[in-house]
């Protein structure tokens, strides 16, 4: 059974479902036809537990090696792929030094197809599972460039080198903000491993997926490595502000940042007259939060006049929470009109469970969109309702035209019958 939690491409649809149609504007962010080569690492776990014969009647090391060569020899032209190992060379006892193991099989690098399935033909299950230190080196061989970066990691166990925490370490390469994702697979996991493997992809908003058979493996292998290919947004990091006046300003695009618990975070959009600012914010819940949360994303004028908000608000277990705005600027006779500076306010009331670490902030995603407006800019965000202001009023008419009927039907009734 193959479990995926939080889909990148779910995260996109989400969010233009809660701002009512929101895009991303073509080339907003970045060029898609110049972004440059795609760099996914591959990091397998050769442990001692490798060894396992549990998959198919042979053993989980067989597996991913089978999994390996089927990936390499579908592996897109454009994509660099790499390979790194943890525990495939320490053989002793010595938790320091096991701690240490994990090496480059292969460089990121334009693909040898049979220089790379000789080097993982080489591997025998050996040692210890370093999972924290391996993430830590991967992210350094994936470092440079704009294009995509995934690290995809396949373990069946929990790291074994505490109290370099793995969930951790994903967290601190989220919150450097440079855009790489981290996918992992349990093979064949029990809850712990799971668990783990699960919060190390969901810090990144990665996938994680149970495998249990040898074709799930190289599906799921081949599927993230082709989604490498696929022409993407870069998210750009940002930092916001703790008040309006010293907040970044931002054009048309999409932002990643980090806000701690309870935290606000401002930004500045300029919006000329005439336009159209589209919002939408999606804050990821990381780690165990207590059960009420909620987000709110505000448009304020400079002078601290709220223009029209969006709220959400939830109870229980969740992944994400999202909300988005509309601000449509009227046109404006004056030729010398200039742009209005829009405050964005991001609020959230996350709250960390007991001896949860509240650093580094949970994931913030923004989306930011400045286009020309409607041609009546009134009827589209007047107190955040949108158009839906027309269906309120039919409602309010259609309910006073219901009672009016309601009571004179009463009447008559009553009259009847007294006069029976």
């Amino acid at each position: 059974m193959i479990r995926t939690q939080r889909l990148a491409a779910g995260v996109c649809a989400l969010l233009a479902a809660l701002t009512a149609g929101i895009a991303f504007p073509a080339g907003a962010v970045a060029d898609e036809t110049d972004q440059a080569a795609p760099k996914v690492e591959l990091v397998l776990d050769v442990s001692g537990s490798m060894r396992a014969r549990d998959i198919d009647g042979g053993s989980r090391m067989a597996a991913a090696k089978q999994a390996f060569n089927e990936v390499l020899d579908a592996t897109p032209e454009e994509v660099q792929l790499g390979i790194r190992t943890l525990g495939a060379n320490y053989r002793g006892n010595d938790r320091k030094t096991g701690c240490k193991d994990t090496a480059q099989l292969y460089p990121v690098s334009t693909l040898d197809r049979t220089e790379a399935k000789t080097a993982v033909a080489t591997l025998t299950p050996t040692g210890w599972t370093p999972i924290g230190p391996a993430l830590l080196k991967a992210a350094d061989d994936l470092n440079g460039g704009n294009g995509t970066r995934r690290i995809v990691l396949i373990s069946d166990g929990e790291d074994t080198c505490q109290p370099l925490d793995p969930c951790e370490v994903a967290r601190e390469i989220a919150a450097k903000g440079i855009g790489l994702t981290i996918d992992t697979l349990g093979l064949v996991p029990d809850a712990k491993t799971r668990d783990q493997l699960s919060c190390i992809a969901d810090a990144t908003g990665g996938t994680y997926t149970d495998v249990r058979h040898k074709e799930e493996l190289s599906d799921r292998v081949g599927e993230l490595v082709d989604r490498a290919a696929d022409p993407v947004v870069t998210p750009v990091a940002t930092e916001g502000a703790a008040q309006c006046a010293n907040a970044p300003a931002l054009k048309s695009g999409l932002y990643t940042d980090h806000e701690e618990f309870g935290q606000q975070r401002w930004y500045k959009v300029a919006v000329n007259p005439g336009q159209e600012l589209r919002a939408s914010v999606s804050v990821a819940d990381d780690r165990a939060t207590d059960p009420d949360y909620g987000v709110l994303l505000r448009a304020v004028t400079v002078h601290g006049r709220e223009i029209v908000r969006g709220e959400a608000a939830g109870d229980g277990r969740t992944d994400m929470i999202s909300t988005g705005l509309r601000y449509p600027r009227p046109e404006s006779d004056d030729d010398t009109a200039t742009a209005e500076t829009v405050c964005l306010q991001v609020t959230n009331s996350f709250s960390a469970a007991a001896g949860v670490k509240t650093t580094p902030g949970l994931p913030l995603e923004l989306t930011v969109d400045v286009v020309d407006g409607p041609d009546k800019a009134g009827d589209v965000a007047s107190f955040g309702l949108g158009r839906g202001w027309w269906l309120l009023g039919a409602l309010v008419l259609a309910g006073f035209v219901a009672g009016l009927l309601w009571g004179w039907l009463s009447r008559w009734r009553v009259a009847v019958w007294r006069t029976n």
